[in-house]
């Protein structure tokens, strides 16, 4: 049988020098990658209100999470609800219950809800993507155009 978990933190907060950094080394190693296999500038974020993120982790919580995954995702070829979006890359969040498997090591379980469709997962998803919709901040054009040359798909590091 599965018995629920006590869930630990297991994040940690960074200083402006290490988000740099992976933000940089996520652009030379898989940004420039990506929007030119798709022909134009991937998202390099995925943002959320406050309000909408703090509903979403309340519903989770009511259905008994314990903690959120998130998924990486991209958009298919054809999206119609939003065109600027199609193949670009997203975030998914998933509500999870940490448990203990039969071997005593711990496991996140996506959380299953019951709607109108049958059992679904807990999930979120739909943050305004940059690029295209990009309003300043963090990895967004200002930073990433500077840097970045997406018509020789090259890097500068300065």
């Amino acid at each position: 049988m599965l018995k629920s978990q006590k869930t630990e933190k297991v994040g940690s907060y960074l200083e402006t020098p290490e988000v740099d950094s992976l933000l940089l080394n996520y652009k030379k190693t898989r940004w420039i990658f990506n929007s030119k296999r798709i022909g134009k500038a991937d998202s390099l974020s995925s943002w959320y209100t406050v309000n909408e993120l703090l509903e979403f982790l309340e519903k989770a919580k009511k259905n008994g999470a314990d903690g959120i995954r998130l998924y990486f995702g991209a958009y298919p070829k054809d999206f119609k609800k939003n065109p600027e979006y199609a193949e670009r890359q997203t975030i998914v969040l998933a509500a999870t219950k940490s448990i203990l498997g039969e071997n005593g090591s711990g496991i996140d379980k996506n959380i299953y809800i019951n709607s109108a469709n049958g059992a679904q997962i807990l999930a979120y998803n739909a943050g305004r993507l940059c690029p295209p919709m990009c309003y300043g901040g963090i990895g967004e054009p200002v930073d990433f155009l500077e840097n970045m040359s997406l018509d020789s798909m090259s890097v500068n590091d300065e």
